[in-house]
């Protein structure tokens, strides 16, 4: 996601109730538009953002976020729990942990939902993500309890407190923070601690976002490398965080990534969507190619990613609710 996204999906839309923005996220006619949806829900988010101000109206939006867990798209779930998990609004990690618990729902979902309560920094959720992470059969969903809970202990932490942290360009919270800038770290120094397989997930993690907040092409690069990682999850980090820098020198790795045809879908959809939010001309007919992508989870991608694209070349966005 490029930092216009939020913003593009969180465009006003007049005169919609809050019950009206759940009916089109839930596509409640049948025949609202997946980028629709995802305006929708975040306009929702805006709403359940507001727990301090309105708390009715943002236990209202909560719940009708937590409507669509019942959709057949992997892709709008998924996102509905990014969603939950930045709000910063605890009324959604009840909902969060039964997500994570659900093993008939998508990995992708489920992986989502463990990160959410992370980003919630919810201590009352440590005993179910020390679970998950120690007996989960799916590694994506066992690194992704590992990172929560690395997460939650460091908020709650001295090093919280004290570390000086870049001022992040990006409204996201993320997995974990970047590295302190009390050590000057180079380049290649953090690529080296990124890519180490030996080291703990989360400090890889920090190492990852701390090139993410250097930005230059060189930190990109680095990046890059991580595209050659063992972990989906990993790989689908790596899409994402190009997604906020939105340069474009990444842009032919993303293609190649998105191209690859034993690819995770996760780390496809990531770098899709990722696409649409550089929206460099070389991009379009990529996106289009894969409006008939084999994998569900990627068509759908390219549908809001061609949607990201028109928006980031274009000044302005007809939004119909329907």
């Amino acid at each position: 996601m490029s930092t216009n996204f939020e913003k593009h999906f969180e465009e006003n839309v007049d005169n919609c109730s809050l019950e009206q923005l759940r009916d089109i996220l839930i596509n409640k006619s049948g025949n609202s538009q997946l980028a629709n949806r995802f305006r929708a829900l975040f306009n929702l988010k805006g709403a359940a953002e507001e727990f301090k101000i309105n708390p009715e109206n943002a236990r209202k939006a909560t719940e009708y976020i937590s409507e669509c867990f019942g959709d057949q798209s992997e892709l709008l779930k998924h996102e509905v729990a990014y969603v939950l998990g930045q709000t910063k609004n605890m009324i959604g990690a009840p909902i969060l942990r039964q997500v994570l618990a659900d093993r008939n729902q998508q990995c992708m979902v489920r992986h989502e939902a463990a990160e959410a309560l992370g980003a919630l920094g919810d201590k009352d959720s440590l005993p179910l993500l020390e679970t998950y992470y120690n007996d989960d059969p799916l590694l994506e969903i066992r690194q992704t309890c590992e990172l929560a809970i690395g997460r939650i202990k460091w908020q709650n932490s001295d090093s919280a407190k004290t570390e000086s942290l870049q001022e992040s360009l990006y409204s996201s919270i993320d997995p974990a923070p970047p590295l302190t800038l009390d050590a000057d770290f180079k380049i290649e120094q953090l690529k080296e601690i990124m890519n180490d397989q030996e080291k703990p997930l989360f400090e890889r993690y920090r190492a990852m976002f701390r090139l993410r907040d250097i930005g230059s092409d060189e930190a990109c690069f680095a990046l890059a490398s991580g595209f050659d990682d063992p972990s989906a999850l990993f790989k689908h980090e790596i899409a994402y965080v190009f997604g906020q820098v939105g340069n474009p020198i990444v842009v032919s790795k993303l293609i190649e990534v998105l191209n690859r045809e034993h690819e995770a879908p996760m780390v496809r959809h990531e770098a899709a969507e990722a696409l649409g939010s550089i929206a460099t001309d070389d991009v379009l007919p990529i996106l289009k190619g894969h409006l008939t992508d084999k994998d569900d989870v990627v068509r759908e991608s390219a549908i809001v990613a061609l949607d990201m694209y028109d928006y980031e070349n274009s000044n302005e966005l007809e939004y119909t609710p329907a």
